[in-house]
This record gives structure tokens, C-alpha cells and sequence, in this order.
């Protein structure tokens, strides 16, 4: 799972492509039919970050709701972009990415977070007796993934551990995880729940570090975002949606192995190592998917403004017209608890 954010004309003619393909594809639909169409634009290929809703597929929580789901199939487009544009109801992305999708003008909201913390890390290969801390990447080579807010957050890591921040950049999107095994590159941000996994059970154990360890603040790594003028317009079909999406996260996070068996079903022969699933619904439900009152799905300020904050005081956050951001964001706009299911 990798988070890229691509040329504004690849992000045009994405949405281009994928309003074709909602009009014309079957695939990926709720069993049954016939309910309210919502179209869901993945950021990658199904993995567990997804995994509530297809257990909400499988479950047949969204056809009780009324709706018709849709999972759009991943392409070079952002969930932010297609999300914003029109061309999906709803998309899964990532604080990071999210904070300068808004900024920049899209017309998003976040509804839910999936995972409550971060659940990428730096991470470099466990053999690199060199490397103990992250200030011991000054002077080494980052394989990236090109997205804005990834050098200014490895920077900032290796500063707070004593470093200048000081390194080289090279982007290599997914081909960065083979560039570390090789040794072509010191250090990359994977997924713990996924590559981390995927590492170990190919025998190449990376060792990672964690942001907040150092003082970084924490972010809701994974999202459940909106379409706002759709979500203003259709609020009880935004909260059957997301309340079903929810309570597939919420079983995710209590029966992980039946949850990771219901993301295979729903995603026959996507997956080559079962392994790999079960372990990491397993992470995902013993460290990301509930807050720290056990709860599935909320959002706080708090939060918002600690990370998306951070970004806006760093400087690298540009407006709608291509120049820096000024004005600090009213985070309390950019996501709502709203649609979520009472608090029991």
C-alpha cells in the first residue's frame, strides 16, 4: 500500500476514465441491487485497510441500508481527486494526503477514521546494525513515493532524534520496498500491517521506527472521506452508509480472523499469502482500529490540528491557487462525526 499523489493531467483524465467505468461496470456491486447507487474509489488494491467494507458487502449491511456499493478499481487517480470531482461518493485516504488535497480546494470531508494512529514507519532492513535511530539516516537515500508531505515528516523524525535531516531523495512509488530488500536505498515508509508483515514472511525483516516516538504528532492514517456537496445533499443515505461501513470496521476490529476470511472471499485469488491477511487484520485490530476509548470510527480536533497543524506551520501547504496557504484552516470543517453510529 503506497500513498502518491500524481500530475494534476493523470488526475484528470483518471476521473475521466473511472465516470466511464461507474456508468458501465457491474463488478463490485452489493449483492442484490436495486438500492441507492454509491460509488467507493479504493487508493489501492483491496488489502485490510478496506476490510469493513467489503465485510459490509459480505455481510449485507449495505443492501439493508437501501444502498447499491460500488468499489471503484484502484487506478493513477487519488480518491481525494475523484472523491472531490464527482466522480465517487466516497473514497478511502490518509490524513497526510487529505491535509493538502483540502487546502488546495478539494470538496471533501473526512466521516470516519479507519485507523486512529499511524501505521506506516520509517523502516530499514533489520541487518543494518548502523542504523538504531533515526538520526542515523543523515546522509543516507529515501526511497519515496513523490508525495509533499513525506521529506518534511522524515525530516522533522530525524531532527527530533538528534539529526541534521539531511538526506537524499529518490522516487520509486511501490518499487521502493525491492529498492530497501536490494540495498539500493537505506530507508522507505511502508505499511507495518502490510509490507512489515510481507518482509518478515519473505525472511527480509525490516527494523522500523515510529514517528511519535520522537515527538511527531500522531494522524489518522487511514479515512473514510466524503464528496460534501453529496454528503449535504443526501445526509440519511451518507449515514446508512457510513454507520454499515462502521459496523464492518467494528468487526474488523473484534473477529479479525473472520474478517480477514470475509476480505477474501469478497477478493477471490487477490490474496497469495493468507498469511499475510490474517496477521495483518490481527495488527490492525490490536494497535490501530480503535481509539483510546475502544471505540471504531470517531475523529477529534485534537488530533486534526496536531498533525494537519503541523503541516500548515511547516510552510508547505499551498491554496487553491498553486501559492503558499496563509491563513491557518478551521480544522473543525474538514471532518464530522456526524454520520457515525451513536455512542452506546
Amino acid at each position: 500500500m503506497t500513498l502518491v499523489r500524481m500530475p494534476r493531467i493523470l488526475a484528470v483524465l483518471g476521473a475521466a476514465l473511472l465516470l466511464v467505468l461507474a456508468g458501465c461496470a457491474g463488478g463490485g456491486t452489493s449483492p442484490g441491487g436495486g438500492g441507492q447507487p454509491v460509488r467507493v474509489a479504493l487508493d489501492w488494491t483491496p488489502n485490510t485497510n478496506h476490510t469493513g467494507l467489503f465485510v459490509a458487502q459480505q455481510e449485507g449491511w449495505f443492501r439493508d441500508a437501501g444502498l447499491d456499493v460500488q468499489f471503484l478499481p484502484y487506478n493513477n487517480t487519488s480518491p481525494d481527486t475523484l472523491v472531490s470531482s464527482g466522480a465517487a461518493e466516497f473514497g478511502i485516504s490518509f490524513q497526510d494526503s487529505f491535509t493538502f488535497s483540502k487546502a488546495s480546494g478539494a470538496d471533501i470531508t473526512s466521516v470516519m477514521a479507519i485507523l486512529q494512529h499511524w501505521a506506516t514507519q520509517i523502516a530499514v532492513r533489520a541487518d543494518r546494525a548502523d542504523i538504531t535511530s533515526p538520526r542515523d539516516l543523515d546522509g543516507k537515500t529515501y526511497g519515496g513515493f513523490g508525495a509533499a508531505y513525506e521529506v518534511p515528516k522524515m525530516r522533522s523524525v530525524i531532527r527530533d532524534a538528534g539529526g541534521t535531516g539531511d538526506f537524499q531523495t529518490v522516487v520509486l512509488g511501490t518499487a521502493a520496498y525491492e529498492a530497501l530488500y536490494a540495498g539500493q536505498v537505506d530507508f522507505t515508509e511502508p505499511f507495518v500491517a502490510w509490507e512489515g508483515i510481507e518482509a518478515q514472511l519473505r525472511g527480509q525483516p525490516l527494523k522500523t521506527f515510529s514517528y511519535t516516538d520522537y515527538g511527531f504528532p500522531d494522524a489518522y492514517n487511514v479515512l473514510l472521506v466524503g464528496n460534501s456537496p453529496w454528503l449535504a445533499a443526501n445526509p440519511d443515505a451518507a449515514a446508512r452508509f457510513v454507520q454499515a461501513a462502521q459496523r464492518g470496521y467494528q468487526l474488523a476490529a473484534d473477529d479479525p480472523d473472520r474478517a480477514a476470511q470475509l476480505l477474501s472471499d469478497a477478493n477471490p485469488g487477490a490474496f497469495t499469502e493468507p498469511e499475510l491477511v490474517t496477521r495483518s487484520q490481527e495488527m490492525l485490530s490490536e494497535r490501530f482500529l480503535r481509539d483510546e476509548q475502544g471505540r471504531v470510527g470517531p475523529q477529534t480536533l485534537e488530533k486534526w490540528a496536531g498533525y494537519s497543524g503541523w503541516v500548515f506551520d511547516s510552510g508547505v501547504l499551498t491554496g487553491p491557487d498553486g501559492g503558499p496557504l496563509t491563513q491557518r484552516p478551521d480544522f473543525a470543517t474538514w471532518f464530522t462525526n456526524d454520520y457515525l453510529a451513536p455512542s452506546p
